[in-house]
């Protein structure tokens, strides 16, 4: 269990760490002006945001399952009975199933003048390239409880052992912080079939104060 867990948490890292090299690049060609931006909701911000529905099987599970709060952060969810703590900390938590599958929440803190905006326009033409290149199997702009983001799924990995990862990435103000929230699901392909329902219930069914 936690050298499943350990691997999980190093696949998160490694995702991670390639979006933070694109911010840093994207980030690095502003100006200090950055923040006159248009939102990330205007009009030239590229593809058109969906609202998280779902479905009747959806609905199901989040039935009959029970609360998770993260206190810290203000966020909130709805688990399957047999989810379990791992971990919480106040920028970071993790909730794993009996057979290994995965919730993992990370907060990370921008500067004031960090242009949530553009990155989050950049981070959805990537998962757009992405998504051309069979790399990920969905990407769109997805708005959950009020917050726009960006939703995607990995494809099959070639491994039937590998780890598949489902995601959503937006930015949002919060106690007076400029926010990245990193939202992630994840399990081996073997262990897709059982979860797949779980995965996007649990994620729409996310409250997040602002």
């Amino acid at each position: 269990m936690k050298l499943i867990l350990s691997l999980g948490i190093l696949a998160f890292a490694l995702s991670f760490c390639n979006m933070s090299e694109r911010l840093k690049q994207m980030s690095g060609g502003t100006t200090s002006n950055s923040n006159s931006s248009k939102p990330a909701n205007s009009s030239d911000s590229g593809g058109d945001v969906e609202s998280a529905k779902l479905t009747p099987a959806q609905q199901a599970i989040l039935d009959s399952g029970k609360d998770l709060t993260w206190d810290d952060q203000g966020i909130s969810w709805k688990l399957p009975e047999s989810w379990k703590k791992l971990e919480m900390r106040k920028e970071s938590l993790n909730y794993g199933s009996p057979d290994n599958a995965f919730l993992i929440g990370t907060i990370s803190i921008m500067s004031d003048d960090f242009p949530s905006d553009i990155s989050l326009k950049a981070t959805y033409e990537s998962s757009m390239q992405q998504l051309k290149n069979g790399k990920y199997e969905s990407a769109r702009y997805l708005e959950i409880d009020g917050i726009k983001g960006v939703e995607f799924l990995e494809a099959v990995p070639e491994d039937k052992d590998g780890i598949r990862r489902y995601q959503w990435l937006a930015y949002r103000k919060y106690q007076g912080q400029n926010q990245l929230l990193n939202i992630m699901l994840s399990t081996t392909q073997t262990k897709w079939d059982k979860h797949k329902d779980e995965f996007p219930a649990i994620m729409y069914s996310m409250k997040i104060s602002q």
